[in-house]
């Protein structure tokens, strides 16, 4: 069984480890903490729980009386101290299993659970040690084990950069494999920490690729390095990269602060937005070399948006919506033939149209906002590792037909007209050919899009992502105004994909 041990010389050392703790428990733990009365239990799952909420003055008080304290956080936490447990039958009026299932839960004398503990508990016990405390963790196999020895290496990275005593915070973690945290200096400097080991290549699903190969999606931290300096050096506002460990993926990397595009309704902030687009329309007026230097003699290839790619995207409306809307059954093989014939048509009327780096995701939740500088370097671009040579449309529908977020019909007309404008203004460009580049890609997102919330419901158990198909299948609607897509839209309508006249419509 695994064992971790940890010095503890003082309340810092203590706090930084449930800081540790934090970014490693996930909904499901449990974690088992033994010792003698004052060994610092309590302290420890104080921290923790400090940590998880992000805030140093969070009233977290000891259960020694109530025997549990419960709370709403990013996920539920509860903290049981069973010192005063009478019996062991009380445990269910306590409702630690309902605890067990619905998030992340603290034990102190666990032994009083008896045979109600989890066979997986994380189990801990601390001791006194000097003037400190000793405390070893014995974390059994399997997930939690390799998430702690991902937390300690991060700790280790950052303590031989420079970066010793830096609180951590969990930032962001979305449906991919890539996590940030936000990180402060023991002098209140700001940064954020890019958690991005190598992505393990999944079964092969066609051609012997996996899935990341088919769809050129980076597979370690080299394509963000490359990308990220490319954007600097035509004056965009990448973040800075200031420490690197490539080959376990770890980045340590600049702030770009928390100021995004949308109010705090969510709504978009329509002048952040024309900036956004505007910016777009200056870095489309020149092209991206081939290749873009990583470093120490090392290059990042540009993928390129091909046919394989757009169509295997398109193909995940095929294979996960048509079969949830139509109750588990899948298209026909003839329905799938004619799919396929639609889209290899598409692809050849984007033969000839404009091509540049795509950066994929130039939407709401990779858009920040610096008040504090002047121009297009007020639009902050982060998450860009996956961009690629494609369609110069694509962005610009990635940011006017927001997937997370409701841009309204006017703002997304006008945003696309301050495109065309300045394109125009730029000279030599087609807006004829523009239109119709983007109706294509449109419809080739919206379609990938509406079959990705269903995969990720279905297989992923991700639900809430369901919220936003009403949005794209009003996406996909639009996309069928242009005569481009008329074929796609009739094979839509008889395949039973149902469009909506609005982002509030309701998914039946």
């Amino acid at each position: 069984m695994p064992t971790f041990s940890y010095f503890l010389a003082d309340d810092q050392a203590t706090r930084a480890l449930g800081e540790d703790l934090a970014l490693t428990v996930k909904p499901g733990d449990c974690l088992a903490l033994s010792g003698d009365l004052g060994a610092g239990k309590s302290s420890l799952a104080r921290a923790l729980i400090r940590a998880i909420a992000g805030n140093d003055e969070l009233e977290v008080p000891s259960p020694t009386f109530t025997l549990v304290q419960s709370y709403d956080l990013k996920y539920q936490i509860a903290h049981f101290d069973l010192y005063r447990l009478a019996d062991e039958s009380e445990l269910a009026e306590l409702g630690l299993d309902e605890a067990l299932e619905r998030g992340v839960v603290l034990i102190e004398w666990p032994d009083k659970v008896g045979a109600a503990l989890p066979k997986d508990a994380i189990r801990i016990e601390i001791s006194h040690e000097g003037a400190g405390r000793r405390l070893n963790l014995d974390v059994g196999e399997g997930r939690f084990a390799d998430r702690l020895v991902r937390v300690n290496a991060i700790r280790a990275f950052m303590d031989d950069n420079g970066y010793r005593g830096a609180r951590r915070t969990f930032l962001i973690g979305d449906s991919s494999f890539r996590a940030y945290e936000r990180v402060k200096t023991v002098d209140g400097k700001p940064f954020i920490l890019m958690d991005s080991a190598a992505r393990p290549n999944g079964p092969p699903i066609r051609d012997g690729k996996p899935y990341s190969q088919l769809v050129h999606l980076a597979e370690n931290v080299r394509p963000f390095i490359a990308i990220g300096k490319y954007l600097k050096s035509i004056k965009l506002s990448a973040p800075e990269i200031y420490e690197t460990d490539i080959e376990h993926g770890i980045l340590m990397i600049e702030d770009l602060g928390s100021d995004g595009v949308l109010d705090a309704s969510g709504t978009p902030i329509a002048e952040r937005y024309e900036e956004a687009v505007r910016g777009l329309a200056d870095f489309h007026k020149q092209q991206p070399p081939a290749r873009l230097p990583v470093g120490n003699g090392e290059y990042h290839d540009l993928p390129h948006f091909d046919r394989e790619t757009l169509k295997f995207e398109a193909e995940v409306l095929l294979d996960w919506h048509i079969p949830w809307r139509r109750g588990g059954q899948k298209a026909s093989a003839a329905e799938a033939r004619e799919y396929f014939e639609i889209w290899d048509h598409l692809i050849d009327e984007l033969k000839g149209l404009e091509t540049n780096l795509v950066l994929r995701d130039y939407h709401s939740p990779n858009i920040m906002w610096m008040a504090g500088r002047r121009g297009f370097d007020r639009v902050g671009i982060i998450d860009f590792q996956d961009a690629i040579v494609g369609p110069s449309s694509y962005d610009v529908v990635s940011l006017t037909q927001d997937a997370r977020v409701t841009v309204e019909r006017p703002l997304m007309e006008r945003l696309m007209e301050i495109y065309m404008s300045a394109r125009e203004a730029q000279g030599a460009f087609d807006r004829k050919a523009f239109l119709k580049s983007f109706a294509i890609m449109s419809a080739e997102r919206a379609c990938r899009l509406n079959g990705l919330w269903v995969r990720l419901w279905q297989r992923d158990g991700m639900e809430s992502y369901m919220r936003h198909m009403p949005r794209t299948l009003w996406h996909l609607s639009m996309a069928f105004e242009h005569e481009v897509n008329a074929p796609l839209k009739d094979w839509c309508q008889r395949a039973g994909v149902i469009t909506m006249d609005s982002p509030e419509a309701a998914v039946a």
